[in-house]
Formats: C-alpha cells, structure tokens, sequence
C-alpha cells in the first residue's frame, strides 16, 4: 500500500515538478522580509484588563488604549501597500534615531517609556483621588546614545553611581560631567539585566558645550493604599497610553462612574504634571477605535486633535472626539 502510495506520489511530482518548483520559488520570495515597516489601523485594549486594585470601583463602561498594527513588509505585503490607501510603508532605517541603534534598543526604550507612563499615571490618579501613596525607589534608565558618545554604556542600563556618588537623576550626572575636562573619564555603577556591571564614559567637546552623549529618563516607583498591580504583556510598550490609563486607575479609586456606559477610546502621552502630550500614528489609532465601535476618542489637542477632526471629516467616521490639554481637562469633559 505504502510502496503504491510512494510510487504516485514520485509520478506527481515528476510531472508538475515546474509548477510546484515555480510555487515554492514564489512562496519563498513574497515572504522574503524587507527593510520595511507596514502601518495599518490597529484597534484598541481594554485597559480595565491592565488594572487591577483592591476594592476599586466597577464601571459600566470602558477605558481602550488604540494601538497601531505594525508588521515587517514582505513583498506580498510591500505590493498590497502600493495599492491599498490605508496602509502606509516606513523604511526601517527611520524608526531609528542612529544607524547603531539596533531593534532591540528601540523596544528597550519604548518598555522604559512605557513604564514612566505607568508611574506618572499612578502619581496623578492617586493624587487626584486623595489616595495614600509614597516613593519607593528611583530608576535612571539609560534611553539614547549619541553617535559620538565613546562609552560602554548601553540603553536600559539603571544609573545607579557615577565616580562612587549616588544619581538621583539627569542634574547628577550633568554635574558629574562639569566637574570633569574634556578627554577625562567618568565610572559608572549601573544595573543591567538585573546584575551590578562597571562602565565607563569619556568626556567630549561638541561645539561650546563638554558632553557625555548620554540621556537618561528618570523614573520613580510607588507603594500605594489601596493596592495596584497593572498588567502589561513583554510585547507591549511605548507611553501613548499614559493620558487613558491615568483615567482608567482614577475611575477606580473613585465611587463616581466616569464612563457613564459609554465605551471610551484614546491617547496621548501623560507627564509627571498631568499635561497631555502628542503622539504619532493618529489616523491608525482613530481607525481603530471607529473600527471597534467606540463612542468617543479621545486625543491631545494641537496638531493631533486637528488630524482626527480632518479624518472624521473625510471618512464621515461616527464618533465623539474630545481634544484635550491635560489629564483634569479630559475629566472635566467626560463629565
């Protein structure tokens, strides 16, 4: 039976083994990665499932971070990009903002940008609510090296000493810097991938000005009452969701029902001051939240909120969209 079987097969194939070598050959080259990104409109998260504290109030509706879909084109891909209006192509070379970043700093970065938003969320939602919260720990993260740089210093590494002295943030290490002259070297006590590591950085002159080519982004971490745990996936980053989880926590600790059943999207950037910043990706994040049937969208005012208005225009989407300037402007219009 098997040698019959086999012995058909081999007869198939000998005689269509051009189309099937043309199939394969085909196969292979549309899904051959290019050096291109393809945006899409994505949709959007509920963030109540990223939330979780205890004893928090319940709401009738939702808070939805939108999101941009984003894959690596094929040539399959790059030629539906050409044609379909919607999707759009990135050379890869632009998501960067130096040709020696690598995609795993960018990700890096974006977790670190992600996780200030987290906290500044925290900050603002508890202080507005009149909930008990307190400093734990500081971060120094390590988010962007210039080109110039000579150190071995690398994204996502946690500043914790520079010549033996404590960095409570970027003002430390700018002094650090100034105290120095040009070509001298400065030693860092930092943590990396959860261990204690030694680097270094010289000292540069660029124009005026003696530089480290190093920034850093400064974060803190909170022990609130009541609890709060959020709930974010490894794959998830970036800090355009900060403005929408600042009001999802605040809804929370708050017997009011903000959301009033309504299914609210959004985003935006949110600052230590509850200012809300822009973002990129508005006509993909828009799309989204229409797509998954959201009542209203909310957007930081400024060169985003114009964009969604013109879109909404164009697409006669059916949505509310709120433009807001900060975390209290967007309570005051969900009221």
């Amino acid at each position: 039976m098997f040698t019959k079987l086999y012995e058909k097969i081999k007869e198939i194939i000998k005689e269509n083994y051009l189309f099937i070598s043309f199939y394969f050959v085909l196969v292979a080259v549309c899904l051959y990665p290019l050096p291109f990104y393809i945006y899409n409109g994505g949709g959007t998260i509920d963030v109540t499932d990223r939330v979780e504290i205890e004893d928090g109030y319940a709401s009738r509706g939702s808070y939805n971070l939108c999101y941009v879909s984003e894959l690596q084109a094929t040539l399959s891909g790059y030629l539906l990009a050409k044609v379909l209006p919607d999707w759009d192509l990135v050379p890869m070379e632009d998501l960067s903002l130096n040709e020696e970043e690598t995609e795993e700093d960018l990700m890096t970065r974006d977790r670190i940008y992600l996780n200030d938003a987290n906290m500044n969320a925290i900050y603002l939602a508890y202080q507005k609510a009149g909930k008990d919260f307190k400093v734990t720990d500081v971060k120094n993260y390590v988010i962007y090296l210039d080109t110039y740089s000579k150190t071995d210093l690398k994204i996502g590494d946690d500043i914790q000493k520079v010549d033996g002295k404590a960095v409570t943030g970027l003002s430390d290490l700018q002094a650090a810097v100034q105290e120095k002259a040009v070509g001298d070297t400065l030693t860092f006590e930092v943590i990396r991938d959860g261990k204690s590591v030694t680097c270094t950085g010289e000292i540069i002159q660029q124009g005026d000005s003696q530089l480290l080519g190093v920034a850093l982004q400064t974060s803190y971490l909170y022990e609130t009452d009541p609890e709060i745990k959020l709930h974010f996936s490894e794959n998830e980053a970036g800090p355009s969701g900060g403005l929408m989880l600042t009001l999802a926590i605040y809804d929370q600790l708050v017997p009011e029902d903000i959301t009033k059943g309504r299914k609210i999207a959004g985003t935006g950037t949110i600052d230590y001051e509850g200012n809300a910043g822009p973002i990129g990706g508005v006509k993909y994040k828009l799309a989204g939240a229409v797509k998954d049937n959201a009542d209203i969208f909310i957007v930081p005012n400024g060169e985003n909120y114009e964009e969604a208005i013109k879109l909404q225009q164009e697409k006669n989407y059916d949505i509310e969209i709120i433009g807001v300037d900060s975390f209290e402007d967007a309570l005051e219009k969900l009221g």
